[in-house]
């Protein structure tokens, strides 16, 4: 008999898009996520996050922190001199080279929050970040020094994106991807721990942007080797033209939509013994 493990399963990107929105909450409304990360410097966050208090309890809602898409909140000269916010290379970038400006940052930061809290009603269940950049140089202190100073310690669990080696390595998917943010994310779990956040252990999820590997696969990679808390991301959504302008590599997205609304994915579940759930326990 196979024990059963939980796992957080996390749609990333809600608000990034109508559409993306609507193909989460399908999955949150049918069972088949457990968490969402919201982006609340895009549009979509005010437009979609209303939708998302029915689900309350039912899944955890957290703050899917933004730097690398869209516009910030408010003008941010140095980091976004031209209204927009860099590419994930050129943050990089400047995150390696002590290139970013802190005060601009740990505004913006507090500025999302803010916006999650204003169309919410309540704090996020937990923070994580788009493409990672929560735990990068200068944005990690930040972060965690935003949500100290709002109260937040103890109340909410922060994502910490690496996982063992050993774990990533038995994957057969992503395994470039999840490494070198494995480097990134060095450290990061114990400076959160340290400021009384919990984290989760273990993290998968990695997949290709394109359709070179079945979303089938990439679930089967990702519920590979789980952590004693996982918790594994994902990315579904229905195509608009909203994200079409914001990208035009989007394929994966209905994909994985449809798979996690498929019986084989709730096969897969069953056969591994996995029940979804809200947050780390």
């Amino acid at each position: 008999m196979v024990s059963r493990r939980s796992i957080v399963l996390c749609a990333d990107d809600f608000g990034l898009t109508d559409g993306v929105s609507r193909g989460i909450l399908e999955l949150a409304e049918e069972g088949r996520i457990s968490a969402t990360g919201a982006m609340a410097n895009m549009p979509g966050w005010r437009r979609n996050a209303s939708a998302l208090r029915p689900l309350k309890g039912r899944i955890g809602i957290g703050l899917h922190l933004n730097l690398t898409t869209g516009s910030p909140l408010a003008p941010m000269p140095h980091l976004a001199p031209g209204g927009g916010f860099p590419r994930l290379k050129d943050l990089l970038a400047k995150a390696l080279t002590g290139g970013l400006p802190a005060v601009e940052i740990r505004s913006e930061i507090a500025r999302q929050v803010d916006a999650f809290v204003d169309a919410h009603g309540e704090p996020p269940s937990f923070v994580d970040g788009h493409q990672h950049v929560h735990v990068l140089p200068v944005i990690r202190p930040a972060l965690i020094r935003v949500l100290e100073e709002k109260g937040y310690g103890g109340r909410l669990w922060l994502r910490d994106p690496s996982d063992s080696a050993a774990s990533i390595l038995r994957r057969p998917i992503g395994r470039a991807k999840a490494l070198v943010v494995k480097g990134l994310a060095a450290g990061f779990a114990q400076r959160a721990r340290a400021a009384g956040f919990w984290t989760n252990e273990g993290f998968s999820g990695f997949s290709p942007l394109d359709l070179s590997v079945s979303a089938a696969s990439v679930f089967e990679s990702a519920l590979t080797s789980l952590g004693p808390t996982p918790v594994v991301m994902c990315h579904p959504g229905h195509v608009d033209a909203e994200l079409r302008s914001l990208d035009p590599a989007v394929e994966s997205r209905p994909a994985e939509l449809a798979y996690l609304k498929s019986e084989d994915f709730g096969a897969l579940l069953d056969e591994r013994g996995i029940g979804l759930v809200p947050g780390l326990t």
